[in-house]
This record gives structure tokens, sequence and C-alpha cells, in this order.
């Protein structure tokens, strides 16, 4: 109990807000046997337009499907994450979900110290030992995974083809080696198209604050566009936003990620390199409900349609027919491995 006290007292000390909240529609009504689960989001937290929301619409669904209990927490600024994540283990949540690749160290470390509570991290970040093996995450902690390279060499291809330019823009948000995989796969689908293409790409910094700073965004986005880029894909979560503003102000294109970030600035968003985190969210609060959950690593990629590229109604009269089926092409030689993505640069 005094554990337990002192953890709030932490949380309310670093001003973290805990988001009790209901799915829209109707829900399953809550039983004896309801799953309760603990969601911590990343900095940038919920409307983010990207990963954050995407794991919010996961939990949403598993609210209203299987009539899961979900707490969702929102760190405030410069906050220590791992208090959040503490305070749900400590509660006895059934399942407690850290967003974001910086989550990892703190994840490791709560699921050796409690072996009952089953974890998982969004794009947990997996190590390898001195011998080059995969470090495997402890029995009690799902890894969820994406091939963000496969997804981002589709774009990468497609920013080539419609750019109308030798020169293609990519906007990380912090430097670090999550990011390097969309940019080594961008840069591998552009090449592998157009071999003399040149691929910019910038950061917008090193720290977790790069990824909701729209001013740099914008700022590295107008540059690359005045150096005569025409197509700018970003990885940087509402650092994004910039990009598209810059894009909408010079009438070039964006390219969004992680989820169909069309809206932001309809007409000049060409796609977006789209991650499947809502369902890898429901799966593994489904995998608890349902006691067959069990930790170790989880990749989604192209094959299993946990990565793509948004093509509908609304974005198809930028995309000729002719590059759609070479797309399409592109998705079934990585599925078949007759392509190889890279996914470091």
């Amino acid at each position: 109990m005094r554990k337990l006290l002192a953890l709030l007292g932490v949380l309310l000390a670093i001003h973290v807000a805990f988001l009790f909240v209901r799915p829209a529609g109707a829900a399953l009504p809550a039983t004896a046997d309801a799953v309760d689960v603990g969601i911590v989001f990343d900095l940038g937290g919920r409307g983010d337009k990207s990963f954050n929301d995407g794991a919010y619409l996961g939990a949403e669904r598993a609210m209203r499907e299987l009539g899961a209990r979900v707490r969702f927490v929102e760190p405030g600024e410069g906050s220590d994450r791992e208090a959040g994540l503490r305070l749900l283990a400590a509660e006895g949540m059934d399942l407690v979900i850290g967003v974001g690749f910086i989550f990892t160290d703190d994840l490791s470390q709560l699921a050796l110290e409690y072996p009952n509570v089953a974890f998982a991290g969004v794009d947990f970040a997996v190590g390898v030992d001195s011998t080059g093996a995969v470090i495997q995450p402890p029995k009690n902690l799902a890894a969820l995974k994406f091939r963000e390279e496969q997804g981002s060499f589709l774009v990468g291809a497609l920013a080539a083809l419609v750019g109308g330019s030798k020169k293609v823009g990519f906007v990380g948000g912090m430097d670090s080696p999550l990011i390097h995989k969309f940019e080594a796969g961008y840069r591998a689908g552009a090449m592998h198209v157009c071999p003399d293409c040149e691929v910019i790409a910038q950061y917008a910094g090193v720290t977790p604050e790069a990824f909701r700073n729209p001013g740099r965004g914008k700022e590295l986005a107008l540059s690359q566009f005045q150096s005569g880029v025409n197509v700018i894909y970003h990885a940087s979560g509402s650092t994004g936003l910039g990009v598209f503003e810059a894009a909408r102000t010079l009438k070039k294109l964006g390219i969004g990620v992680d989820a169909d970030q069309y809206n932001e600035a309809p007409g000049y968003v060409l796609s977006s390199m789209v991650k499947g985190v809502d369902a890898a969210v429901f799966d593994a609060i489904k995998r608890v409900k349902e006691q067959r959950f069990v930790g170790g690593i989880y990749q989604f990629g192209l094959a299993e349609n946990g990565v793509g590229y948004v093509y509908d109604a609304r974005n198809k009269a930028l995309i000729p027919d002719s590059v759609r089926t070479r797309l399409e092409a592109l998705r079934a030689e990585i599925i078949a491995g007759r392509i190889t993505v890279p996914s470091t640069r």
C-alpha cells in the first residue's frame, strides 16, 4: 500500500493525466472475467494523428467487442513515463502496454518485477548481444514490431515515380534506429525505381521532443522543397504536421506515416505509409482475454498486412494507374522474398 501511495504521489508531481475513456457506440458490458488493460501513450499523446491514435483505436475496439476495461495514461511534459507503467502494474492490470520505443527499457525491467502481469510494447526496440544474436524479451512481454522499412520502400518508389524530380525528401523525428528503418526503406524504394535519384534526409532532433515540433518540421520541409524536392515523406509524429503545412504552402506533396493523414492537407497528401498499430494492440488484448498470451517478438510486415500504403478514392487521382500497378508488383516481390528491403542506413 505504501508503494502504491508513493507511486500516486509521483504521478501527481509529474502531472500525468489519467483518461478514463468510454468507447463510441455500444460496448459489451464488463463481466467478472473482463480484462483490465492499462496503456501509456508516447510523447505527443492522443491526437497525434499517428501511432498513439492507432493504439487508442485498437483499445477502443477491445472495449467495444471484448468488454475490456481500459485506462489510458498520457504523460505530461518532461514526466517520468516509467512511473505510469509501474502504477498500472502495481494495480494488478492484466495487460500493460507502452506505446513507443522509448518504453523498451522500462517495460523490460517491469516485466521482470511483475511476472504475473502481461506487458506489450508497441515499436519495442529488440537488441542483440555481443555475438549478434537477438535478445528475447521476458516471457511475459510481447514486443510488437513492424517492418516499417517494407511499407517505406513502397512509398519511396511512389515518391520517385510521381515526383517529377530527381530529388525526393525525408523528414524524420528523433534521429534514432527506429526512424532509420523508415529512411532506409524509403531510400531503397526510391533508388530501386530511380537509381540516379537523390534522397535528401533530415531529422528534427536527437531527443523525443523531435516528434512534436511542427515548426521544425515546416522549416526542414520548406528547405527541401526549395531545393527541388517535390515529395517529402515524414516519419516524425506531430512534427510532420509542419511538413504538410509546407506542402500546402508551396503546392507540393507530402506522404504521411502510421495512419492515413490525408485530412491534414487534403489534396497535398500523396499517400500515407500505414502501420496496423490498432490491430496489433487489439490482438494483444484479445490474447490476454482468451488466456493465450505469450511473450516474444511479433513482427508485422507486408505479408501480415501490418504495413502498407493508402490508395483510395481520395488520393487515387494523384497516383497514375501505371504507378499503382508498379507498386503492387513491388509489394508482391517483397512478400515473395525476391526483394530484400534494408532496415538500416
